[in-house]
């Protein structure tokens, strides 16, 4: 495949159909580059290379925004379970919407079935190349570790475990104050409660380095494991290092389920305790000791903020939901081929003084010039007027992700502050009920202390000992009554704070529920504008092939003329 170095259209021989003088064909440096995806997307450079996708930096042909290209590598495009793991994570980031997730912007299959996935273009570094420069200031490592238990609170609370949480699946972008603005990345082997079927028990994917230990050995899966990977990266963002160092992945297993690391501070003094015992906390081996969620670390992690009086990062609703430019109409193709149309017509009036006396064949290519592009123009707007009805569903859907992300994000914060009184509850009714047990235990030794006392009197002789036993028996009795109450008043609790951690989540499973219904409400009309827009790019393509070679074979008996030379400048220009 060969690529005009004037035009920059594609050719599949060595024929030259541009117009412009001094144009060559040349191999493009990447089979895709250059290539027009999906009738809108003009792949313009490679950005990011990997086993199982490229990254290519490219353009919205119809409105001018910059946007990443995915295309999973064609290799695995037989294999239907990462192909469904690479369709997943574009489903699962998009129905995230949050300014601390990558926003998705498009999804499907190239002519020859490779999937690809269209998201926002990022400009920045990942936090992995950051740490590569030695440890974060305390502060700064706030507000990302702050946007980081942001995102990933959203992810839980629609249920998404992301499940390969590392530095490279980070990226830090900036704002315009110069502050640090956190994107989560590569949802693909990202684990939804609602579709198990690709990530069976037992199953291992992800980082070994960063792997809770009960996903290592085996078992479920829950948002807990994406604590503890936020446990070792806020770990190696203050000190520089990971917690744990091992030769081979079955160490840092062992390493991971059986060792303690060492606290924050032996590496890091200047890093406060709070946040040092929060990490910890975070790395503690059975995920019932860690924190209840993703909230619960977040708002440590502003009280933490608080303290040392720095602002907090702005809030979800205070900023934008990508980081790209707005999209706006440029100049058209349609325009474009309307003034070189003109462009022509002055070459046959300077060249012969007027068109009726220029040669049959040049006015006849004319005609044909100005017929199809009249075609092309009709094709060019109608495929602008579908691609603003698409943008105009992807605003729908984002508004509304936005609007119920933002709802779900506030029952999560109440959910989490009930779940957190919830292990309270739970770890009183624990305490009461052993104390209650203790006084039942010292009851029954007192009770069999007066029987014996009981048994030598033999209802003949009253005693002292006796009288003891029996009044040490009813205080006993007194004291296991009044625990017991505890226990029951403590225990009522528990199952009030359990109704409401239920009630919460049942309000966000309706919550979760509408945003599928309206997601495949939505996802109907997309496919629908989709295919119409594909369809309108193929046959304006072929439309605009037809006009550079009509173009070219109508300019090259008037190269010679130097009076059109200021008039070629001018084709060129615009081709440019």
């Amino acid at each position: 495949m060969k690529q005009c170095t004037k035009c920059k259209m594609r050719y599949p021989n060595e024929a030259t159909y541009c117009f412009i003088e001094g144009a060559t064909l040349v191999d493009l440096p990447d089979p895709r580059v250059g290539t027009l995806l999906a009738g809108r997307y003009v792949i313009e450079e490679v950005i990011g290379e990997g086993g199982m996708a490229t990254v290519y930096r490219a353009r919205h042909k119809l409105v001018d925004r910059p946007v990443a290209v995915k295309i999973m590598n064609p290799l695995l495009a037989s294999d239907v379970i990462v192909r469904e793991r690479f369709r997943r994570e574009a489903k699962s980031a998009q129905k995230l919407a949050h300014p601390n997730i990558i926003e998705i912007y498009d999804q499907g299959d190239t002519e020859d079935g490779t999937a690809y996935i269209v998201m926002e273009l990022l400009d920045g570094e990942s936090l992995a190349h950051t740490i590569q420069n030695g440890p974060m200031d305390v502060d700064r490592a706030l507000h990302v570790m702050v946007q980081i238990s942001r995102g990933i609170a959203r992810a839980h609370d629609l249920e998404v475990i992301h499940r390969d949480l590392k530095p490279e699946n980070i990226f830090l972008c900036r704002r315009e104050d110069g502050s640090d603005l956190v994107k989560l990345l590569d949802f693909g082997i990202a684990k939804s409660r609602q579709d198990s079927r690709l990530t069976g028990q037992g199953e291992l994917f992800g980082t070994p380095q960063y792997m809770a230990p009960e996903r290592i050995m085996g078992t479920d899966t829950g948002p807990s494991s994406d604590l503890y990977a936020l446990g070792v990266l806020f770990y190696e963002m203050l000190t520089g290092e990971l917690p744990f160092t091992a030769p081979d992945v079955a160490t840092f297993f062992v390493k991971h389920m059986n060792e303690r690391p060492p606290p924050v501070r032996h590496r890091a003094p200047r890093v406060p305790k709070e946040l040092d015992d929060l990490v910890l906390s975070l790395l503690e081996k059975d995920p019932a000791d860690r924190p209840v969620d993703a909230h619960r670390v977040h708002q440590d992690l502003l009280a933490l903020l608080r303290e040392r009086q720095m602002p907090a990062p702005p809030q979800a609703d205070e900023e934008p939901l990508s980081s790209a430019s707005p999209s706006t109409l440029g100049t058209g193709p349609g325009d474009i081929w309307a003034r070189r149309m003109a462009v022509l017509e002055q070459m046959l009036q300077r060249a012969f003084g007027a068109k009726q006396r220029a040669p049959g064949e040049l006015t006849e290519l004319l005609e044909k010039v100005g017929h199809v592009v009249r075609s092309f123009v009709t094709l060019r707007n109608d495929g602008v007027r579908a691609q603003d009805l698409l943008e105009e569903i992807e605003k729908r859907g984002r508004e509304k992700r936005s609007q119920l992300g933002f709802a779900v994000d506030q029952l999560g914060v109440d959910t989490s502050k009930a779940k957190e009184e919830l292990r309270a509850a739970r770890e009183a009714l624990k305490r009461a009920a052993a104390e209650t047990g203790k006084a039942r235990d010292g009851y029954v030794e007192r009770h069999q202390d007066a029987l014996r006392w009981e048994g030598r009197c033999g209802f003949a002789e009253p005693s002292t000992d006796l009288a003891e036993a029996y009044r040490a028996l009813a205080d006993s009795v007194d004291e296991w009554q009044a625990l017991r109450v505890e226990e029951l008043r403590v225990q009522a609790a528990m199952e009030a704070a359990e109704q409401l951690v239920t009630d919460l989540e049942f309000q966000i499973r309706e919550l979760r529920g509408a945003l599928t219904r309206h997601e495949t409400g939505l996802d109907r009309e997309r496919l629908e504008t989709e295919q119409r827009i594909q369809e309108l790019g193929r046959e304006a393509d072929t439309l605009e092939t037809e006009l550079l070679e009509l173009t070219t074979r109508f300019c090259k008996p008037l190269r010679a003329r130097p009076e059109l030379a200021p008039l070629f400048k001018e084709l060129e220009d615009e081709a440019a």
